[in-house]
């Protein structure tokens, strides 16, 4: 488990010192040579990452051995974070996107602030829904 994960992050700071390098020279010749690379390194990242996930969730799960606590639990745990993590993820998306166009449509007609500012709350309340489900999850366990 531990030559997994040792290989996949050594994989990715490879790419990270590679892109750096090839960012710093910027020759245009060399570009072809990142893209095969960074190629190669996505094909033997995303396995690894892939079977270190594998190994590692049914550890999480079941690595309690306080009495009481079962797999449910731990299974419950990871939907509340998940659920939690995927909203603000879309709400920070969200936001960007609707932000960037009420700032475009204030700055042609300032009447409209108002309705903009309802949009972004709408687009916010997307982590709320988040937070109160694994709220919901958590109060279930």
């Amino acid at each position: 488990m531990k030559i997994i994960l040792f290989l996949s992050m050594s994989s990715i700071l490879l790419t990270v010192v590679l892109g750096i390098i090839f960012n710093k020279l910027a020759y245009e010749s060399k570009k072809d040579n990142l893209l095969k690379l960074l190629k190669l390194n996505g094909f033997v990242t995303a396995p690894l990452l892939l079977m270190a996930v594998m190994i590692l969730v049914p550890d999480f799960i079941y690595a309690s051995t306080n009495e009481g606590v079962t797999s449910t639990n731990g299974l419950g745990l990871l939907a509340a974070g998940l659920s939690t993590g995927f909203a603000t993820i879309g709400a920070g998306y969200a936001v960007g996107a609707v932000a960037s166009a009420a700032l475009g449509a204030v700055s042609e007609d300032p009447k409209i602030l108002g309705k903009t500012l309802i949009f972004v709350g709408l687009a916010e309340g997307i982590a709320i829904y988040g937070l109160i489900i694994s709220i919901l999850i958590l109060g279930r366990i």
